[in-house]
């Protein structure tokens, strides 16, 4: 519907600058402006997304730990294995598993106690990524493109003008915005980036160049250190968007985390994001600055992935209360007494028979509509109704 009214609308406009060409076909739109606007569906889809972070910002630690917990688990299986000798049993933390004699092989392999023989150099590098996908994730709110495009490069370092102090920051290359930034590097976040490198570093201690294949350009990058790279099959490659969901995915599926409807809950990296911006402003981050590390070009888009809370509404009235009393004297606060609180529930009775709503049926006249009780006319008086007279005579 907004395509056929710009439609419409451009033609008047064409039939402005064109008459001769345009004019006879300048006719009225049929759609209005109210019937083109998705205000609703935009509210709509905010509150999806608020939701579905609130669902998610309090089970990450258990996802954090989670992945945590399975990367030294897989880094022990493979340990273990590698130190076990070929045709002989080894355990790993209460696990059971016999390495095979294979010839000719290039992995290390292991039986598990159901006798599925598993690769364990594939389980230890996918265990080692998917955590340091949601650790760079979630610590930086960075798209998944950027977080692929991370290199060597863009760990560089910052001397602050005030104290001297040199603080490292990882640059951001330009994606949606094409717009290049800097993020401060957190200790938590620089220990992820350490293991990272220690990890894609070969032989001389150099990260390796890899060509990559950017997806939304549709063009081939120039062979650069990337950070999220690994080696499989002989080849180096550069690790792609299907391949960090496919891990996110497998992670979540074993620890069975259910939303509120008790359904599996499904993440993806642009959760992070929004995940990262909410836990940011709620923790006193200037609106502003959090739109700086995001790379957003309008406060609003910012404010749009920050999830409402209702407790946040709560504790700032409460807030304002309490400042609001402490600036006001404390006597206007005191607790009623009992007459001041019957004459005011006696103030609502009184206001139903002055705007006529004094138990009348609908639709019939009402003598006294407007008036005070006690203006009203004896006649008026005795038609009431006996119980309706003693209470107005106690509310008056």
């Amino acid at each position: 519907m907004a395509r056929v009214r710009a439609f419409y609308l451009d033609i008047t406009q064409w039939a402005v600058d064109d008459p001769a060409r345009w004019a006879a076909w300048a006719v009225p739109c049929p759609i209005s402006e109210a019937e083109a606007n998705f205000g609703k569906e935009v509210r709509r889809r905010k509150a999806r997304m608020d939701q579905r972070t609130r669902e998610r910002l309090p089970v990450l630690p258990r996802l954090v730990a989670a992945v945590d917990a399975e990367r030294k688990l897989a880094a022990a299986r493979l340990a273990a294995a590698r130190a076990a000798s070929p045709g002989t049993a080894f355990s790993v933390s209460d696990e059971r598993w016999h390495r095979p004699q294979l010839p000719h092989a290039h992995a290390t392999w292991a039986d598990d106690v159901q006798g599925l023989r598993r690769n364990l150099n594939i389980e230890e590098s996918n265990a080692f990524w998917t955590w340091a996908t949601v650790e760079a994730l979630r610590h930086t709110g960075v798209r998944i493109e950027e977080m692929l495009e991370l290199s060597h490069h863009g760990i560089v370092q910052y001397r602050l003008p005030s104290t001297g102090e040199l603080v490292p920051l990882l640059q951001i290359a330009p994606s949606k915005t094409d717009e290049e930034r800097l993020l401060l590097v957190t200790p938590e976040l620089a220990d992820v980036l350490s293991q990272i490198v220690r990890r894609v570093r070969d032989t001389t201690g150099a990260v390796p160049r890899v060509p990559a294949y950017d997806t939304h350009e549709k063009v081939w990058l120039p062979a650069m250190p990337w950070l999220f790279q690994y080696l499989r099959g002989g080849e180096r490659r550069r690790m792609t968007p299907g391949g960090i969901r496919r891990l996110l995915r497998r992670a979540l599926t074993s620890l069975g985390l259910t939303g509120s409807d008790g359904a599996p809950l499904a993440w993806t990296p642009h959760d992070f994001r929004r995940m990262f911006v909410t836990d940011a402003v709620a923790n006193g981050l200037p609106p502003h600055i959090a739109q700086i590390i995001c790379g957003h070009k309008d406060i609003s888009t910012t404010m749009g992935y920050k999830a409402i809370y209702p407790d946040e509404a709560i504790e700032a009235h409460r807030a304002f209360i309490a400042r609001r009393r402490a600036l006001r004297p404390g006597q206007e606060y005191r607790t009623p007494t009992s007459e001041e609180w019957d004459d005011f529930l006696g103030h609502f009775e009184r206001r139903k028979l002055s705007v006529g709503t004094c138990g009348r049926a609908f639709g019939t006249a009402c003598v006294h509509e407007h008036a005070c009780f006690s203006e009203l006319p004896a006649a008026a008086r005795q038609r009431l109704p006996v119980n309706r007279w003693r209470l107005r005579g106690r509310a008056s």
